[in-house]
């Protein structure tokens, strides 16, 4: 919003003080309001959503890939360098953070605010499936990775008898002389992140000075002299509008943040612009099908795909029923969110980013094809696609799903050229007063290493204190300290949480 539109707003009083607003309702949130009502019992916290229900954007299970991302399968973490090496630092970043969701999903059950782990998380291996010519590089991650704490227990196989075993519905049918190479992981979890949103607002609903709004939309909102923010929220079935006040703004809408963030004029704003894209699954119900695979096996991304387009074949488990999920086919959509608008693209340019955004789309005309080529898909396209996977695939068995919408960040480069980030990024302002995160993938499995990093930032005089120390130590035994280098930590909290989580034990090795 433009300082122009400033001078026509008409200020009203405010009708609530909260300490914090949160907006989108969400698992960034729902996390972010958790984790401050355990640290600060006495604040004040009120949660606005656009939607009429919880978790119903990136959140939700049929728009998430559910994997619980832990870097054991996924390619796209661990890339291969220009002398054939391969690169793990940010396989090994993103297997610490999950450990540390985990170790925060498992004191909610200790503490009794979330009843049954198996509610949104379940034991599930992770298996990364390559043929032809990946085969050498994938032997090259294993051999870097079998070796590491957070990597403990990956196994290899090129052996078809094995992958057999792991795999049958992947590999009957195949190319006898194919050749072909697995990595497994028991240790991988699938996740309901719809779900486990759904647990935390339950739960932050019954304490005291929380409030969650649905069917609310921001329409204004700027920072007063005081330092507070000024909120107005126009409420989307009676259009009444109300104005609040606060100290502390997050805002945490997924790909709606973009624009919110615009709106707030902050200097740390600027440059920033965002590349959606769109994505759809292949499900499959059929129970003979479906029982036939258990594992969720990712493959390598074609050339030219943006690495959240990695092909995978998933076993989930989504309202207590099990199924499969294939894809996810990209797209491209002007829609920041699925329940956007096609004008969401065209009203974040703005001067400060309007350059950047221009470059990337210059610079990145492959993958624009690429997301043009995948919408002009026939079911036959997709189709093939999956027999890649699934050799034996019929297309009556499938059907197809509208996944998430996804903004990936586009930042200001050198010379005012654009940089297109993919992975998640909290924007804050220079007083701490606001936070935004924008991006994609792996966000949901990471959400509590960012809420501590927005701690951070955000909570600067208060996070240090003994009082918020010994309590974020309370929530998450590792606070502090590096899983990445410290292998008897890694072990030892890896049993306590799989204890805690019911994972991997004898009666829930695998999805029930």
């Amino acid at each position: 919003m433009s300082h122009i539109s400033h001078l026509f707003h008409r200020h009203h009083t405010p009708t609530s003080h909260p300490d914090v607003i949160l907006i989108g309702a969400g698992v960034m949130s729902a996390t972010l309001g958790i984790i401050l009502k355990e640290l600060h019992p006495s604040l004040k916290i009120e949660i606005y959503e656009r939607l009429d229900i919880v978790a119903g954007e990136s959140s939700d299970a049929w728009n998430n890939a559910g994997t619980g991302h832990s870097a054991f399968c996924e390619l796209n973490y661990t890339p291969e360098r220009e002398d054939g090496s391969v690169d793990a630092t940010k396989a090994f970043k993103i297997a610490d953070s999950f450990e540390i969701s985990k170790q925060f999903w498992a004191y909610l059950v200790e503490k009794g605010y979330v009843k049954d782990p198996h509610a949104f998380i379940n034991s599930i291996p992770h298996m990364s499936f390559v043929w032809d010519e990946n085969v050498d590089y994938l032997k090259k991650r294993y051999d870097l990775l079998k070796d590491h704490p957070l990597f403990k227990g990956m196994v290899y196989s090129e052996d078809k008898q094995q992958l057999t075993e792991w795999m049958p519905l992947i590999m009957q049918g195949r190319d006898k002389n194919q050749k072909v190479a697995a990595t497994r992981m028991e240790l991988g979890t699938d996740m309901n992140f719809g779900e486990l949103t759904r647990l935390l607002f339950k739960h932050l609903e019954t304490l005291p000075d929380v409030g969650l709004f649905l069917n609310q939309e921001v329409n204004f909102l700027e920072q007063r002299k005081d330092g507070h923010w000024e909120v107005e929220m126009k409420d989307l079935k009676t259009h009444i509008k109300k104005t609040i006040e606060t100290k502390f703004l997050f805002i945490g809408a997924g790909g709606g943040s973009l624009p919110l963030l615009e709106k707030t004029e902050i200097p740390e704003a600027n440059g920033y612009g965002g590349f959606p894209v769109s994505g759809q699954w292949l499900i499959c119900q059929n129970e003979e099908i479906v029982k036939q695979h258990a594992a969720k096996v990712y493959g390598k991304a074609e050339v030219g795909a943006p690495p959240m387009s990695v092909p995978h074949l998933d076993t989930r488990v989504i309202n207590g029923k099990k199924a499969l999920l294939f894809g996810p086919y990209a797209g491209f959509s002007t829609k920041f969110l699925k329940h956007g608008s096609l004008m969401d693209l065209p009203h974040s340019l703005q001067v400060n980013n309007i350059l950047p955004i221009m470059s990337v789309g210059i610079h990145n005309i492959p993958l624009t094809k690429y997301l043009i080529d995948q919408v002009r898909q026939s079911p036959e396209d997709r189709l093939e696609a999956l027999k890649k996977f699934i050799p034996t695939a019929k297309l009556e068995d499938w059907k197809l799903e509208e996944a998430g919408q996804r903004v990936q960040i586009i930042k200001k480069g050198h010379d005012h050229t654009g940089v297109l980030e993919f992975g998640t990024e909290i924007v804050s302002s220079a007083d701490g007063s606001i936070a935004a995160l924008l991006g994609a993938s792996p966000g949901a499995s990471t959400a509590v290493s960012i809420m501590l990093e927005l701690l951070k930032r955000c909570f600067k005089d208060q996070v240090n204190t003994e009082e918020w120390q010994s309590k974020l130590k309370e929530m998450i035994p590792s606070y502090g300290q590096s899983l990445v280098t410290n292998s008897g930590l890694c072990e030892g909290i890896r049993e306590k949480t799989s204890q805690v989580l019911q994972l991997n034990t004898a009666k829930h090795a695998k999805l029930v």
